[in-house]
Parts: C-alpha cells; structure tokens; sequence
C-alpha cells in the first residue's frame, strides 16, 4: 500500500461549487477511483488550500491513472471541478495537484 498526499488551491469564487459537487460526486467516478485501487480518499480544505490524501492498493501505479485519465466520465467530471482549482506554483511538471513527500507515519 502507498500513501499519498496532495496539495491545490481551490479558487475562492469557486469555493462553495466545489464543496456542493463533492457532497455529490458521481457514481461512474466514485467507481472509477476504486477500479483504479484508490482507496481511504479524503479531502480537506483550509481557507483556500486543498489537501487530499489517499491510498494507493494496486501494483501498477502509473497505469491505473491512465486508466482514470481516460475515462469518459472521469473526464467529464475533471472539465466541471478543475477550473475551480488553482495548482500551486511549486508544483512539478506534468502535476495539476501537487504531490507531497511523506516524511512521517506512525501505524
């Protein structure tokens, strides 16, 4: 299993969108985030900072979020939430969220 913690800013006009979609994300894309072996996924918000984490149960990481990225809901869904959101200026190419390094976990 691999943790993972990510970071965004959440635009402030588009704050309360944001909030009311994930009180009722859809079914298709809730699957399609198991199918892809994302399991224990949260997100928090401070102001107007993002913070996701989740964990990873699969083998092959990189080809489960092809997968994702290919779907066509997944897709739909991206094309509603994301222009709300803002990545941060740190983060590395290719990322829209930024990932974290996990420097401490205690089981």
């Amino acid at each position: 299993m691999r943790r993972l913690g990510q970071l965004i800013h959440l635009k402030p006009v588009g704050a309360e969108e944001y909030i009311k979609h994930h009180a009722a994300v859809w079914p298709g894309v809730l699957k399609m985030i198991t199918d892809c072996n994302i399991v224990n996924y949260s997100i928090f918000k401070k102001d107007t900072v993002l913070f996701a984490y989740f964990e990873y149960v699969g083998d092959d990481f990189v080809k489960d979020m092809a997968i994702m990225a290919a779907d066509p809901e997944t897709q739909r869904w991206w094309d509603v939430v994301k222009p709300l959101m803002e990545p941060i200026e740190t983060r590395n190419a290719g990322e829209f969220w930024a990932d974290m390094e996990e420097i401490f976990h205690m089981a």
